[in-house]
């Protein structure tokens, strides 16, 4: 008997053709297993039927971990064709199936990391060892099948024993891809400032001698390029700030280990399990009280950024340091996409000291995951290397729908049937660089996936450059489907978890809104039709537009103008904090009464409060205030400041005015925790009388806001001690980088969408 199986899913790059040549011996069967340039397997199997049947059993129930099917197809037949034994043959080109991939880059293997400590291993210490179970993917692969020719290790031929490696079935590197060695594969080196190979036997240990002496290093890895510096070293810290232009954003780290990361930050068990997992996210840690890292790290934070090594280069370089991690940050500079070319990495990074470079072309841009535990939970901040391709499984199937997501921390999602996959971290689409790199992405995950869309997704807003892109994209030709910002935030987390109803509290910084004005505050009652906005933060002045949103200041006095004493002499006290001093000031109080944008964000009143209680007077990175008005509320008490909430508008002006006129009775810290237990508390009231009225029984909570544990915690509780189901983000970023996903979800329950139910 003879039988065809054609495999979909994550089937290449995860060991699959080795797996299925060693249950196709054992059983006795004769035949071929190949990948196919749609990303799926073909088998052809021949033998007596019993074995072919166990053959198809163990395939479906010992699958290798990385492996996901989904699609298993079988045809058997009584035809006999001639075999000489099983046989990995060479890959085709067929593309029947759609939404197929290979597997996200993978963090390098225990085997091979201790392959690299073993004196006698021809792999000790070689920087680039990996084998089936580990290595980069998504990173190298240029087009399918994954096959070696088809990735950035095809310039690298096997050497003999590699080859031999790569040739027997009882090798783990038996069809490895990225298998390589010293003798044949990537090489590293070091240069100077101007790009000049610097002559070095070992230019990983003079790497590390050069950071422990204070010196910044550009890193070439796997998706791009890292810039280095001691964790301990706040000289050389503060001049990566200066040369970055790099106030006061957060830098990773890298630790050598959990038990390195342990003694400067609190790690439970759910953040160790992240931590090791294969995607190797950086993990926002809680900083121990004894924290011995630089303060200038993540100044005014109460966390800290951290991920272990996923290369063996990673583990090589911490290796030769005495301190326990590195600052371990992105290079590319401000709006501008992931450098990952050593030619241009010497073209731009003129601030760096050195550069720790290798020879393997980096087909794919990727930036680093991160992941915070919020109540509980993994909570997906960036979803990059490590996730993506991996795409998120839909409740129902739907035509091929493109989403081109936000303009700020953007990705892109293209839909599948039910598969939805997500792009690598694109960035802010604000410079040419960013936009062409977002149509290379597109096209790149399109023809990964054999995907052809019909229908381009995108916001509300008019003048994004995502909406203009999804407008020439569609033409006359394909569907064009808007959807209003916070309801594909709504609707990323409906699509997540599955649900068809929901009562969406959705707390951002700003999105356009159905009736043109800016939105950030929101209770929407979603289903499959559409949704009803049921309340929201009240409007608020934001002076001076988009100055209000770094300087927030001015969104105190346009709150408070009229409502307390003093105001004046306040603003005029703070004049340091404005830009132009206390003309500015006197500018602002003069325009006070003047018709202003407004706003019902709830990133804006967390900002009025933040420089309120003196944690943040300037923003100058997305959601600083509000960031350190969150640890400014660590260890803080409740005021229970009674909500006041007027046909479901949420009173924040009386919120501020509180904060303003008991800054001196009460502790900074107790005002902090109280202003996010009002607004949550609020919140929560309003939808869950929406709740009570509509008979939707489940309330989630998304938007940049819900990665604030804090408000999210108290969000929770409130919910729950109404008798509700609470759903927040996991595997699905709650901010704007899950904007698209919400889009996909959207344009997918209808061909006549209606905004408004």
């Amino acid at each position: 008997m003879l039988a065809k199986i054609v495999i979909g899913g994550i089937i290449q790059g995860v060991g699959f053709r080795p797996f299925v040549y060693r249950l196709a011996t054992a059983n006795k069967l004769a035949g071929f297993v190949r990948n196919r340039g749609d990303a799926a397997a073909e088998i052809v199997v021949q033998g007596k039927e019993q074995d072919i049947d166990q053959f198809l059993s163990e395939v479906k129930e010992k699958k290798p971990v990385l492996a996901r099917y989904d699609g298993f197809v079988v045809e058997k037949t009584n035809k006999e064709e001639r075999f000489n034994g099983f046989s990995i043959l060479a890959s085709n080109e067929s593309h029947e199936f759609s939404g197929s991939v290979i597997p996200p880059d993978i963090s390098i293997c225990d085997r091979c990391i201790e392959e690299l400590q073993m004196p006698q291993n021809r792999r000790n210490r070689y920087p680039f060892n990996t084998c089936t179970e580990c290595g980069p993917r998504f990173t190298i692969t240029e087009a399918l099948p994954y096959d070696r020719v088809n990735t950035t290790m095809s310039e690298f031929d096997l050497c003999r024993d590699c080859s031999a490696e790569y040739c027997n079935p009882l090798d783990r590197r038996f069809h490895a891809e990225t298998i390589s060695c010293g003798a044949c594969g990537p090489q590293l080196s070091i240069t100077d400032s101007k790009g000049t190979t610097i002559d070095s036997a070992d230019p990983l240990g003079l790497a590390a001698k050069l950071l422990e002496e204070g010196s910044i290093i550009a890193v070439k890895g796997i998706g791009g390029f890292h810039v280095a510096a001691s964790a301990l070293n706040s000289k050389a810290i503060a001049r990566l700030r200066e040369k970055k232009n790099r106030k006061n954003k957060p830098f990773a780290v890298m630790a050598k280990n959990v038990e390195s990361a342990r003694k400067f930050a609190i790690v439970d068990s759910v953040e160790e399990k992240l931590l090791l997992s294969s995607a190797r996210p950086i993990v926002l840690l809680k900083k121990r009280d004894d924290c011995f890292l630089s303060p200038l790290i993540s100044p005014q934070l109460h966390n800290i950024g951290v991920m272990l090594p996923y290369t063996a280069m990673h583990i090589l370089l911490l290796d030769k340091l005495p301190s326990p991690a590195l600052v371990m940050t992105s290079a590319n500079p401000s709006s501008m996409p992931m450098v990952k070319d050593n030619d241009e990495a010497f073209r731009q990074m003129d601030f760096v000291d050195y550069f720790l470079v290798h020879n393997r072309q980096i087909a794919v841009r990727c930036d680093d995951s991160v992941v915070r535990v919020n109540c509980g939970k993994a909570n997906v901040v960036r979803r990059s290397r490590g996730y993506v391709p991996t795409p998120i499984y839909l409740k129902s199937q739907s035509s091929c729908i493109l989403a081109l997501g936000a303009e700020l921390n953007n990705t892109f999602s293209v839909l599948v049937n039910n598969k939805a996959f997500m792009s690598q971290h694109i960035g802010d689409v604000e410079s040419v660089e960013t936009y062409q790199f977002l149509k290379d992405a597109v096209r790149h995950m399109a023809g990964m996936v054999n995907a052809r869309p019909d229908t381009i997704a995108c916001d509300l807003h008019p003048t994004m450059h995502t909406t203009r892109l999804a407008h020439a994209m569609a033409g006359s030709d394909l569907r064009l489907v808007q959807v209003q910002h916070h309801h594909a935030h709504a609707a990323s987390l409906m699509a997540e978890h599955g649900v068809d109803e929901m009562i969406g509290i959705v707390c951002d910084g700003a999105g356009y809104g159905l009736d043109g004005k800016v939105w950030g505050g929101e209770v929407l009652c979603c289903n499959k039709q559409g949704f009803k906005r049921a309340g929201h933060l009240a409007e608020q002045p934001m002076v001076g537009g988009d100055l209000a949103t770094c300087y927030p200041l001015r969104m105190v006095a346009g709150i408070l103008y009229g409502k307390v004493d003093g105001l004046d002499e306040y603003l005029h006290s703070k004049s340091g904090h404005f830009p132009g001093g206390s003309s500015e000031v006197q500018f602002v109080l003069q325009n006070l009464s003047k018709s202003a944008m407004m706003t019902t964000s709830t990133g804006r009143i967390l900002d009025a409060a933040s420089a309120l209680l003196g944690a943040c007077y300037e923003r100058t990175y997305e959601g600083e205030p509000a960031m350190k008005l969150e640890s400014l509320a660590v260890g803080g008490n409740d005021l229970r400041i009674k909500p006041r909430i007027d046909k479901g508008v949420l009173d924040t002006t009386f919120l501020l005015q509180y904060v303003y006129e008991n800054r001196g009775r009460h502790l900074p810290r107790d005002l902090a925790y109280s202003v996010h237990s009002y607004i949550a508390r609020g919140l929560a009231e309003i939808a869950c009388s929406q709740s009570r009225s509509t008979g939707i029984k489940v309330i989630g909570f998304s938007g940049g806001v819900a990665y604030n544990e804090l408000v999210t915690r108290l969000l929770k509780q409130q919910v729950e001690l109404s008798g509700l189901q609470f759903l927040q983000h996991e595997s699905v970023p709650a901010g704007d980088a899950g904007i698209s996903l919400g889009q996909v979800y959207v344009a997918s329950m209808h061909d006549n969408f209606d905004e408004d139910l």
